[in-house]
């Protein structure tokens, strides 16, 4: 597959793509005999993988040596694994912290429609509720 037919498969700039085999954030892509990059099954694995963690904010330095780890072969997995489970605690406390946030947004517009209720009856002319 094409960096081209990749970017759009993973809605993904090829500049990314490039960027991302560039610094170690996916192992380098096998070529054709002129050059062109030609994602295989474990490029795309790759490309799937690292979107996805990075969608949801895992660090790219932690990822590249993730990456890196994983080409030195089986005797890395302990760390492999250290680092999943480093980046998972990492993310179940950005987790945390956006459900409070969410909760504290839908306290604030509770609070926003309570006001407009209220302005509503005073300008209808009604006796405010309470």
């Amino acid at each position: 597959m094409t960096i081209a037919e990749t970017a759009k498969k993973y809605d993904i700039s090829a500049d990314t793509l490039r960027y991302y085999e560039r610094i170690g954030l996916i192992p380098p892509v096998p070529r054709t005999r002129s050059g062109i990059r030609d994602y295989d099954e474990s490029s795309c694995g790759w490309v799937e993988f690292i979107k996805c963690m990075r969608g949801a904010g895992l660090q790219i330095e932690a990822l590249i040596e993730y990456v890196s780890l994983f080409r030195q072969g089986d005797e890395t997995s302990d760390a492999r694994r250290a680092i999943l489970i480093e980046q998972r605690g990492q993310l179940a406390e950005r987790i945390t912290q956006m459900q409070q946030t969410l909760e504290r947004l839908d306290r604030k517009i509770a609070h926003y429609e309570k006001c407009a209720a209220f302005e509503h009856t005073l300008r209808d002319g009604e006796a405010p509720r309470k």
